[in-house]
């Protein structure tokens, strides 16, 4: 793969393998961003002068590249916060009519964003909340209502079988959310094609800005939802007493949205685009492949993630994590350290207070990779 690093200057000072994290953003991004600002700074939707149709107009291109960037339909893209938010959104607004069914269902993998909202609404509502181990027949039945799942975990890089998952919960009658924060940045994902009901991701781990996200959602599904917020622009008709919600996905996009992000995020699909998600997916997998058995020959390393992924998951034994980032830090290598937002898996599962993540992204090289193995190498040799 090409050398992208002119495209991120912030890579002149640092080895950046915190990608699980938040990804880094390119010029084109940041120019079409300051472009909004600088040439038609204007609200959308509402606005008759050309300032304000320039404005529309960037925004709804950017929600049609999106579209196509998953295979769906424009009005099936919601803009929101970030996956956090369009996990909440559904938590809030989905469940409007139960009808008798009270379990739901998630993996023991999930970040807290996919856990803490689905947590305390079966607080709630009195409902049941049952998790994945194994066998999927066995936790997926008539009583599961929703079936939420991480694409990609975050912590180990394992990849559920979203076709298989989506084909039983279906079955069973039950809806399917996809958490893919962190598969969306990594391969190519069509809705359709994996036959899910809702999708979640962020801006900030594909390139674009943070603040800014996206939640699908098939049409038929988001039609009967409740809103989520209330105000302007979510609106169709408003009197003294009552108000009468608009059309997908402006139901769901209530006050004046993140115009800069947006637009910075369709540029950001343009620049993924470019590239090819196989390209970016095949490259990934190569660097984690190539550090993952160098990494093995290093004395006293524990890995706890797939090598089949675009993250190293590991500790040095006898070292916290905080410790082997910081020191990382000292020479100008990026990583992550804690419990990832996934306290469940690291503490309960994996059975560690904190562990230490590189995670790679395709403007990464092997030299970075050897970078981060003789950084290893270095904390070791403070702790000896």
């Amino acid at each position: 793969m090409k050398d992208f690093s002119k495209d991120f200057p912030i890579l002149k000072n640092v080895i950046y393998l915190d990608n699980g994290a938040t990804s880094l953003t390119p010029e084109c991004v940041i120019e079409a961003m300051n472009k909004y600002y600088r040439e038609f700074n204007a609200n959308i939707h509402r606005s008759i002068h050309k300032l304000g149709e320039k404005a529309t107009e960037e925004y709804e291109n950017a929600r049609i590249k999106i579209a196509n960037f998953i295979n769906a339909r424009p009005n099936e893209i919601i803009f929101t916060r970030g996956t956090t938010e369009s996990l909440n959104l559904l938590a809030y607004s989905l469940l409007n009519d139960i009808k008798g069914r009270n379990e739901i269902v998630l993996s023991e993998m999930e970040h807290h964003s996919n856990l803490v909202p689905w947590q305390q609404l079966a607080k709630e509502k009195g409902l049941k909340l049952r998790y994945i181990k194994h066998n999927l027949n066995e936790v997926i039945n008539d009583k599961t209502l929703v079936v939420s799942v991480t694409h990609v975990s975050n912590v180990i890089g394992v990849r559920n079988d979203i076709k298989k998952i989506a084909d039983i919960a279906h079955s069973k009658g039950a809806l399917v959310i996809v958490d893919a924060a962190q598969s969306i940045p990594h391969m190519k994902i069509d809705v359709k094609e994996l036959g899910i009901d809702f999708l979640a991701f962020s801006g900030h781990k594909m390139l674009g800005p943070t603040g800014v996200g996206v939640l699908y959602g098939r049409a038929g599904l988001l039609d009967k939802m409740k809103p989520f917020l209330f105000g302007g622009e979510m609106i169709s008709r408003v009197s003294f007493n009552e108000s009468e919600w608009n059309d997908i996905p402006f139901k769901f996009e209530a006050g004046t949205p993140n115009i800069a992000g947006v637009i910075g995020l369709g540029k950001a699909v343009e620049y993924l685009n470019d590239i090819g998600m196989d390209n970016i997916e095949s490259h990934c997998k190569e660097l984690v492949k190539y550090c993952y058995e160098k990494l093995k020959e290093i004395q006293d390393i524990e890995i706890y993630s797939s090598k089949n992924s675009s993250l190293i998951s590991f500790n040095i034994k006898n070292i916290h994590s905080h410790d082997v980032a910081a020191i990382l830090d000292k020479h100008n290598i990026a990583v992550r350290a804690g419990h990832m937002c996934a306290m469940p898996l690291v503490h309960d599962i994996l059975k560690q207070s904190a562990i230490v993540r590189a995670s790679f992204y395709f403007y990464n090289t092997k030299d970075d990779a050897d970078e981060l193995i003789e950084g290893i190498k270095k904390v070791k040799e403070v702790f000896a």
